[in-house]
């Protein structure tokens, strides 16, 4: 009896903490949604209700035509792909290599590597960035944030895909190599159709960093506003008001500016717990 009712509170006690955990995780968002479709009045001086008295569809409208939606979601997803597509790319080769290959000092670079993923320097690294840019003569061009992007947090990364591959038989790279395959074919042939769960979980993390970044890509498109990701351009509508910030406006495009990432997510979503779990604990 005394367990069952100790079990009956440790469930009501997980349940009570993942209620408040979700809770404080979906309150941001409906408090934006929901927001979007009030009036910039109703938004500034409050209220006890969080639905919006008329629903203003007219928000949208605004925000699309004001942001230059198409132009903007256009840099943001040419951006986040690019990314993508480079974190994939490094990661799965350095996490194939640290796993499979033997050569001197790889135990060491590995470890700094570990040590390196526990140290943020945050925005202090864009000066230094930008000046690097400037002097390359890249700093006109959406590639020098492509570029950083793809520089920044591998280690997370390569991390998870090295702990991937501890699941992954080594027999499998032995069959290959007796039939005549060279390393880099067994990478791209055997391992790399083995490796699409942690995968999914890499591209997704990447994706939703570089759809989020903001500071950097303001830095770099001040010169040229045409360059502006979906962020920067959704982050701009608050200054369009008629003295006012318009924070309607501003709610419209961040809940234009969350579809595509959820769409991203519905489509990796069946390859992301396995491959975050996995690569996180094994290795």
């Amino acid at each position: 009896m005394e367990k069952r009712k100790s079990r009956l509170m440790g469930q009501i006690l997980v349940y009570l903490f993942l209620g408040v955990l979700t809770i404080f995780t979906l309150y941001p968002i409906l408090y934006v949604v929901l927001g979007s479709f009030k009036e910039n009045q109703e938004l500034v001086l409050g209220g006890t209700s969080m639905l919006p008295e008329t629903f203003q569809i007219s928000n949208y409208i605004e925000a699309w035509r004001l942001a230059d939606f198409g132009r903007y979601t256009f840099n943001s997803v040419f951006l986040s792909t690019m990314v993508t597509a480079g974190v994939v790319a490094i990661s799965s080769m350095a996490g194939y290599c640290f796993a499979r290959r033997e050569f001197p000092g790889k135990n060491l670079l590995y470890s700094l590597m570990i040590a390196f993923m526990f140290i943020n320097i945050g925005s202090i690294s864009l000066r230094p960035l930008f000046e690097l840019a400037v002097k390359l003569k890249m700093n006109r061009s959406m590639w020098s944030v492509i570029l950083i992007c793809i520089g920044t947090n591998q280690v997370t990364n390569i991390f998870l895909v090295r702990g991937y591959m501890a699941t992954v038989p080594r027999e499998l790279d032995e069959a290959a190599a007796i039939d005549g395959c060279s390393f880099f074919q067994i990478y791209y042939k055997i391992i790399l159709p083995v490796l699409k769960p942690v995968l999914a979980t890499v591209a997704l993390l990447s994706f939703r960093s570089a759809w989020n970044e903001f500071i950097m890509p303001q830095v770099f498109t001040m010169s040229n506003p045409k360059m502006r990701p979906l962020t920067v351009g959704v982050v701009a509508l608050k200054t369009m008001g008629d003295g006012a910030a318009a924070w309607n406006i501003m709610f419209a495009g961040s809940a234009m500016s969350i579809v595509p990432i959820v769409i991203v997510y519905l489509f990796t979503s069946r390859y992301f717990m396995s491959g975050l779990t996995v690569g996180a604990v094994k290795g």
